[in-house]
């Protein structure tokens, strides 16, 4: 495995985009806001929709939370990003893309299709420099990136440090890379990347098969979803008008 430190500055760009600015930092995106934008009410986040103890359980696997049977949708959205989808359609890794992506809303995003685009988002083919296929945010952090690599699939997997320590500490020297390792079909598949002044690592996975056992890895898994719950529970997402609702059909059924 191929070890890597980032330090938290500088930013090597960065790019306008209404009231905000979006930062791409290393190789994976945030976005900052002089404040967060307001939740409707005085709950933020997530946690408008599920208290403490309901969240807790769905981290821990312990329940199967009841979903929305309709979606929000906003037409004029919807049709922005619809080339883009088309797009994503004519690529080879298509199939896997979408396939990935469902397997990532069902067990990834506590009920996706009620925090869809105003607590999570997913963008298609967004420009940025690292040409990814598809990119989940929540808030103003990236969750979950696929990008091709030749004909086949790469991921870039964002979770907090401490998840994957041997002792639960956010120090790099700790993290356990016989785990991380465990969690993929061959060790060549994971590499990682760590974000020094968040306790951020940032998880690499090549290859789809490696991809689809890390998100089911129960450890891994598990830290995937706490700090998904993180991010949606700082408040509405940054990324709300990049989300693409034809992407969004695959991953939570139209």
């Amino acid at each position: 495995m191929k070890p890597e430190t980032q330090s938290l500055s500088p930013f090597f760009q960065s790019r306008s985009c209404g009231s905000h600015w979006h930062y791409w930092h290393g190789d994976f995106a945030i976005s900052s806001f002089g404040s967060n934008p307001p939740d409707p009410v005085g709950v933020k986040g997530l946690r408008q929709f599920l208290n403490d103890d309901q969240q807790r359980d769905w981290l821990d696997g312990k329940t199967k939370l009841l979903d929305a049977a309709e979606r929000e949708q906003s037409l004029e959205q919807r049709f922005k990003y619809a080339a883009r989808f088309e797009k994503l359609l004519r690529r080879s890794q298509a199939d896997e893309v979408l396939a990935i992506l469902e397997l990532y809303a069902e067990k990834c995003i506590p009920i996706p299709r009620s925090t869809e685009r105003f607590y999570w988002s997913v963008s298609c083919l967004p420009s940025t420099s690292d040409k990814p296929l598809v990119r989940v945010n929540a808030s103003w952090m990236e969750l979950f990136t696929l990008l091709p690599d030749g004909d086949g699939l790469r991921s870039r997997i964002i979770v907090h440090l401490a998840d994957f320590t041997t002792d639960g500490s956010a120090e790099p020297e700790h993290l356990d890379e016989t785990f991380l390792e465990q969690c993929v079909e061959r060790p060549e598949d994971v590499s990682h990347a760590i974000w020094r002044g968040k306790a951020i690592l940032i998880v690499k996975v090549r290859d789809a098969k490696s991809i689809r056992k890390f998100l089911t890895d129960p450890r891994a898994l598990r830290a995937i979803r706490a700090f998904n719950l993180t991010h949606m529970n700082r408040g509405r997402n940054a990324y709300q008008a990049s989300h693409c609702y034809s992407v969004a059909d695959c991953m939570v059924g139209e």
